[in-house]
C-alpha cells in the first residue's frame, strides 16, 4: 500500500468507520436490539433541507451526537452509543470523553474497538470507575464476539500487512 495516499485523518475515519460497521453488524445480529444510526453525519443532510435556523447550543449538540442508538427487541430499552476503534485503551482519553458525552448525552455508552477485544461501558461507569470494562456476554454472546473479533484483527490490527 502506498502510505503516502492516504493521510492520517483518512485513516483514522476509514478505521472509525469499520469499527463503526462491526458494532452494527454484532449487535443486529445478535437478535436483542435494532440498531440506527444517530450520528451527525446521518442527521445534518435531514436537517439541511429544512434550512432550520437553530440555536447554536441545538446545532453544537447535534455535532456531538453518539452514532448509533440500540433498541431493545421488547422496545423497553435504549441506549445511546459511542463508538471507537483504538488501539490500545487509554483510560484517561476515555474518561475525557465520557464527560464530554455525559455533558451533552446523558445516560450514554461507549463502545471500543482495541486489538484485544471489546468494551462497552456506561459513560458514568467510566467517570466513576476510571476504566473501560469488557463487552459482557449478556450484551453479545462470546460466539459473536469471536466471529466479530476476527473481522476486527483482518481490517483493523493488521492492516498495514495487507494490499488493500
Amino acid at each position: 500500500m502506498n502510505d503516502h495516499l492516504i493521510n492520517g485523518f483518512e485513516h483514522n475515519l476509514i478505521k472509525g468507520k469499520i469499527a463503526e460497521t462491526i458494532f452494527e453488524l454484532m449487535f443486529q445480529e445478535s437478535k436483542k436490539f435494532s440498531v440506527f444510526h444517530f450520528g451527525y453525519e446521518y442527521t445534518a443532510e435531514y436537517l439541511a433541507q429544512y434550512n432550520l435556523a437553530l440555536p447554536k447550543e441545538v446545532l453544537s449538540n447535534i455535532r456531538h451526537s453518539p452514532d448509533f442508538i440500540i433498541v431493545t427487541e421488547n422496545k423497553k430499552g435504549a441506549y445511546l452509543v459511542e463508538v471507537k476503534y483504538r488501539t490500545h485503551i487509554d483510560n484517561q482519553e476515555m474518561i475525557d470523553t465520557a464527560r464530554r458525552l455525559k455533558e451533552r448525552w446523558n445516560p450514554s455508552y461507549i463502545f471500543v474497538i482495541s486489538n484485544d477485544g471489546f468494551y462497552f461501558t456506561p459513560a458514568n461507569t467510566i467517570i466513576n470507575k476510571g476504566k473501560m470494562e469488557k463487552l459482557d456476554r449478556k450484551w453479545i454472546n462470546s460466539g459473536l464476539q469471536t466471529k466479530y473479533f476476527k473481522l476486527v484483527e483482518d481490517y483493523l490490527c493488521h492492516h498495514k500487512d495487507k494490499n488493500l
